[in-house]
């Protein structure tokens, strides 16, 4: 049986000591949720509360309840974070909350984003309380963490992605096995910054669902897909059709290994997925976008309407599906048999003799 590592052998509580550590880039992410009403998710997306800039304020009030987390847990090491990051998302009734933490040092950084999330949470609360009292804040729970002789650990079965810095920072993929290592364990080792990412976001182009009028079912439905995967998965991020552009970009910034969007791919005049991800591409995959129109033809002729494009940013592969339940059950057909050859070839791997 695996000791606790802040407890001595007489059973006293100790702090660790971790002078004889190496030190080694560590990183956590950790999440959270606001449980709450829809009226006051559309109030907070619309700045419109009674205390307002909701979000600017939570965000610093987590940043700054990480670089405090020594003076309120009383066995935590005091650690120079050089990265601290909090966002945000939204579900029906639910403010999503994702923290994460970056030191160079011997010890971890798990309670940092920990502390994060539940501070940020606790300032929604407050924010938030005037029109919802009965808010609950749920599930602040540690996603990744990398650094120490373990290296990598990941929730297993957490669909909610965790947040590096940069793409250099990025945790690998998840297969590795789950155990957890108390800190004693964390002793020698360091993180490769050139290690394999499996992270992946969903970003919803909906006008209704971002003004919270319509509940989205192809957001969540991609998530759990993916992350049965074995992905770590953001989101879904859902955006108004008008502002897509600036959900691509809040997607893929974090340089994800994959971006699928749902949604605005029609010909109606506010559908602007295609435009607005032909805008970032570097390299189009028009293959696999037509591959996605000709199997959703086969079943109902008007799939052949979409516009939806497929193409490279960067290290990210992003992939635009329509807005219908069978649209994305076809885009999941389509994907799936291709994705470990076509990420293992952006990464510079795969096989080059067979494209």
């Amino acid at each position: 049986m695996s000791e606790l590592s802040h407890v001595d052998r007489e059973g006293r509580a100790r702090m660790v000591d971790v002078s004889a550590k190496s030190d080694t880039t560590r990183i956590a992410v950790a999440a959270g949720e606001l449980q709450t009403t829809a009226e006051v998710v559309a109030l907070v997306r619309a700045d419109d509360m009674p205390k307002a800039d909701v979000l600017s304020t939570a965000r610093i009030a987590g940043i700054a309840g990480a670089k405090k987390t020594s003076e309120l847990i009383p066995l935590c090491h005091q650690l120079a974070l050089s990265s601290v990051k909090v966002e945000f998302g939204f579900t029906d009734t639910t403010i999503t909350i994702e923290a994460s933490a970056k030191t160079k040092g011997p010890t971890g950084v798990e309670m940092e984003a920990l502390t994060a999330v539940a501070v940020a949470g606790l300032t929604l609360h407050d924010m938030v309380k005037a029109v919802d009292p009965a808010a609950t804040l749920n599930g602040v729970r540690l996603l990744t963490k990398e650094g120490g002789k373990h290296g990598h650990w990941e929730r297993s079965g957490d669909t909610t992605v965790r947040l590096p810095e940069d793409k250099t920072e990025s945790e690998s993929a998840a297969t590795r096995p789950n155990s957890i290592a108390t800190a004693a364990d964390e002793t020698t080792g360091d993180v490769s910054d050139d290690a394999p990412m499996r992270t992946a976001a969903v970003v919803v182009a909906s006008t209704g669902a971002a003004a919270g009028t319509r509940v989205d079912t192809t957001g969540p439905v991609l998530v759990k897909w993916l992350a049965g995967l074995g992905f770590s998965v953001r989101g879904p991020l859902v955006y108004a059709d008008a502002d897509i552009a600036i959900g691509l970009a809040d997607a893929l910034h974090l340089a994800p290994s994959l971006v699928v969007t749902t949604g605005g791919t029609g010909a109606s005049p506010t559908d602007a997925t295609p435009e607005a991800t032909l805008a970032v591409l570097d390299r189009e995959l028009p293959g696999v976008a037509e591959a996605i129109r000709q199997r959703g033809a086969a079943k109902f002729p008007l799939a052949v309407l979409s516009r939806g494009v497929a193409g490279l940013v960067g290290p990210s592969v992003v992939v635009n599906l329509p807005g219908s339940p069978g649209g994305v059950k076809d885009g999941i057909a389509v994907l799936e048999p291709l994705l470990d050859h076509l990420l293992a070839q952006v990464a510079g791997g795969g096989n080059h003799d067979n494209p």
